[in-house]
């Protein structure tokens, strides 16, 4: 397939990478963060609002959007992309997570899933074909292959099974994207690689799943339980065998500093849903670490949540005033905050690209670690 993907420089210091990545609806500046909009919305925001902070591409869910409204009223409604109102990059999920966060309502077969709706109890099943009809019904310009994600702690002999489970649901479900054409139509297809904390597991994954020419490549089952040391030792053990001229993609996480060490380990692509929803918890983020407004000091703050940060609940917006709205439980608390939490997590990634590109982002990066974390240490 034509490569989409340019490495334009690698850090010298670090295995971090800056990439540009072209896709239907636009190019996207790696590293890069994706708001999560798991149902075909990003909580508490309207698409401007997006596009005024410098989101670059969404996340969508496959199982979400296909159980409420369904895939196919979608495609009829001139797909993801039209029914959102949303004009940039889309990437979604295979419901590959929900065979994990659904333990309960699944069943894992050799051919797919077998899932009872979390909503009213229907059955659904979930399978190469049916993941990749759903996607192409969407429109989605970043396609993910089904997967099996394992749990945290799990046995070596059920890990190696998932993970063969999850290589032949790669190569059928890229089978899929050829036959139905949505490759040729210059749609992207990411594979999962799984392996939990199997070192060699990780790299037999990475290589196998390297050898079918994928647009580009995840590190699956992070983030599912395991302290934060075993979850990076886990993407640091994957990324050195993905391919190195095709995006790199880590599923679920982080933290703003997860985010820093893990682009640091050669990761081009993050998502997660923990700047939106803390937010509506009153809880923000800034260059000293997360503050909860909730906390009585805030009541008569003066200043913005970061000085300077230029995002529309920081230029008009007093502590005070966002903490009032909190408290109050108003519905504008929700949206500024959340403004404010996805642009601080989209500027910091617009600082690595700026810091990849000059050559320092070793020593940038971690001074930005250490400054973030001074006050949760004390």
């Amino acid at each position: 397939m034509p490569q989409q993907f340019q490495l334009l420089k690698t850090d010298s210091a670090t295995a971090g990478r800056r990439g540009r990545l072209q896709t239907l609806h636009g190019v996207v500046e790696t590293p890069v963060f994706m708001p999560v909009g798991t149902q075909g919305t990003v909580k508490a925001m309207t698409p401007s609002q997006l596009h005024e902070i410098k989101t670059q591409i969404l996340l969508g869910n496959t199982y979400h959007l296909n159980l409420r409204p369904g895939s196919e009223l979608i495609r009829d409604l001139g797909g993801l992309h039209q029914f959102m109102g949303w004009d940039g990059p889309i990437l979604t999920d295979s419901g590959g997570f929900q065979v994990f966060s659904l333990a309960k309502l699944r069943d894992i077969r050799d051919d797919g899933v077998a899932f009872q709706s979390h909503i009213d109890g229907a059955k659904l099943f979930l399978g190469p074909r049916e993941v990749m009809t759903i996607q192409a019904n969407l429109g989605s310009d970043i396609a993910m292959v089904l997967d099996e994600c394992p749990p945290w702690p799990v046995t070596r002999e059920d890990c190696a099974r998932a993970c063969a489970r999850t290589l032949r649901w790669a190569r059928q479900c890229r089978e899929v994207a050829i036959g139905n054409g949505f490759l040729a139509q210059g749609h992207h297809v990411f594979a999962i690689a799984q392996g939990s904390t199997f070192d060699d597991l990780r790299r037999e994954a990475a290589e196998a799943l390297g050898q079918l020419d994928f647009s580009g490549y995840a590190v699956g089952g992070v983030s599912v339980g395991e302290p934060e040391p075993e979850m990076l030792k886990q993407v640091g053990a994957t990324t050195p065998y993905l391919p190195a001229d095709k995006p790199r993609y880590t599923m679920g996480l982080g933290t703003p500093p997860q985010l820093l060490k893990m682009i640091a380990l050669g990761v081009d692509m993050f998502d997660c849903v923990l700047p939106t929803r803390v937010a509506r918890n009153g809880l923000v983020f800034t260059p000293d670490g997360p503050i909860n407004l909730r906390n009585e000091r805030f009541r008569a703050d003066p200043a913005p949540i970061v000085e300077g940060q230029d995002n529309y609940t920081c230029r008009n917006f007093s502590r005070g005033y966002l903490r009032h709205l909190v408290m109050a439980g108003e519905m504008l608390a929700g949206t500024l905050l959340t403004l404010h939490n996805l642009h601080f997590f989209l500027d910091l990634m617009a600082q690595a690209r700026a810091h990849l590109e000059a050559g320092d982002y070793g020593t940038w990066h971690r001074g930005w670690i250490e400054r973030y974390d001074r006050d949760q240490a004390t």
